[in-house]
């Protein structure tokens, strides 16, 4: 268990993609074009733009931290480089719990949508078994290695793009969409534009298994920023199309299964359930490849008990992060009273976009000479957003955010008692 061990790094540019890709692509982009429609109307194409200004540069300052650092941990390294180890386990303490909270939630709405194919699962027994098996396939492919996972990731991402690409294509061949300039009233602008944010939440993904990318200084950044255009891109041609077919939908149906089914018939809705629910899927298989590389990150920096820092011999994976992560998102999945920490999980990822905004001019001013004058006023930016974007969560999600802070502080005092031999700086 305290051999000390580096693990491969075998995934290239497409690979270290998929994760930001299915971080940002999950259940959202099937709800929302029809949300955005009903509070703006043919504004809503645009309001993906207005979104990706406010998450823009925010994808900079982690671009630009990520081309500083190749281990793992993302934004555990910024912070912890920037402010010390305590804020830089609270980054990664307060990732990583919204990480365990949204897989076991996801997992629940991807089998609700297979169930609508398969009306078995809507049994409350063999749904919770469905769910549980998900988890833990997705756990067992992450055991046996990083390949095998972004494979599989791979095969599920083309599964739920090429039938919404297509969708695409048929709906603007077909139909011609109607687009308005004039912006809508400043209440339905502000609460959209926030929704836009939460749509590209989960870029971050591709930062924190830097240590098992090839070329993780050069390779990360671009993929952040590629991967982050490319949905916007994306997530606008959806909308178009929405827009363009402009269905009926019925209560509890899928807009984009109802504009589907307008061009294709109960063909086209089944067809977009099934990219639904491995679009779901991809987002959950993707947050559990990456996310227990965060706990593997905080256990290499003294942060964590040492024993999530092991690595296995056979499959060179961090195993015991993995089973750890697994097995705390079943348990989530099997408590029906965690509709609270799915609320909070969202603010848990402010407080790691926060102190990952301020570190940036702190590293950078401190380490060198002379910085861009532009980083600076991009990085408060970052900040200020993202304290924005908080500012509208409930008073209970603050407080069950305190609860989980709290747990943290207690788990990082108690590793920290026990020096751990061998702990690297967590600079790179």
């Amino acid at each position: 268990m305290t051999e000390k061990k580096a693990l491969p790094r075998t995934v290239g540019f497409w690979g270290a993609s998929l994760f930001p890709v299915n971080g940002m692509i999950g259940g959202g982009i099937f709800a929302l074009p029809a949300v955005l429609v009903a509070a703006v109307g043919d504004f809503a194409p645009w309001m993906m733009v207005c979104g990706l200004g406010v998450i823009l540069p925010l994808a900079f300052v982690f671009s630009k931290l990520a081309a500083r650092f190749d281990h793992h941990g993302g934004p555990i390294l910024y912070a912890g480089t920037a402010f010390g180890p305590f804020f830089g386990f609270q980054a990664g303490w307060a990732r990583y719990a919204s990480g365990v909270v949204a897989i076991a939630a996801n997992t629940h709405v991807a089998i609700a949508y297979l169930a609508v194919l398969f009306p078995v699962l809507n049994d409350p027994a063999l749904k919770t078994t469905a769910v549980v098996a998900f988890i833990a396939f997705t756990t067992g492919v992450n055991l046996v290695g990083m390949r095998a996972s972004v494979g599989l990731l791979g095969i599920i991402t083309a599964v739920k793009i090429l039938p919404l690409a297509g969708l695409v294509v048929v709906g603007l061949a077909t139909r011609d969409p109607s687009i308005n300039l004039s912006l809508p009233e400043f209440s339905a602008f502000e609460s959209v534009v926030l929704l836009t944010f939460y749509a590209f939440m989960a870029f971050e993904n591709g930062t924190f298994a830097s240590g098992e990318v090839r070329d993780a200084r050069r390779t990360v950044p671009r993929a952040l920023l590629v991967t982050i255009g490319v949905v916007a891109v994306f997530y606008v041609l959806v909308i178009l199309a929405y827009l363009a077919v402009s269905p009926v939908v019925t209560e509890g149906e899928s807009a984009l299964a109802a504009a589907a089914g307008d061009l294709m018939g109960q063909a086209g809705v089944i067809v977009i359930s099934i990219a639904a629910a491995f679009s779901i899927a991809g987002n959950s298989l993707s947050g559990g490849i990456v996310t227990p590389r965060m706990t593997y990150g905080m256990a290499e920096q003294g942060m964590l008990p040492r024993v999530f820092a092991h690595i296995s011999s056979r499959f060179r994976t961090p195993d015991a992060s993995i089973l750890f992560y697994g097995g705390s998102a079943i348990l989530f999945s099997l408590w029906g009273g965690f509709a609270a920490l799915a609320a909070a999980s969202t603010l848990s990822r402010l407080v790691m976009y926060l102190l990952s905004s301020v570190a940036l001019p702190v590293i950078e001013y401190r380490d060198e000479k002379t910085v861009p004058i532009w980083h600076l006023p991009i990085a408060l930016f970052a900040a200020a957003s993202t304290i924005w974007v908080a500012s509208h969560a409930s008073p209970r999600a603050f407080m069950m955010l305190g609860l989980i802070l709290l747990v943290g502080s207690g788990l990082y005092f108690v590793a920290r008692r026990t020096p751990m031999d061998g702990a690297s700086d967590p600079e790179s």
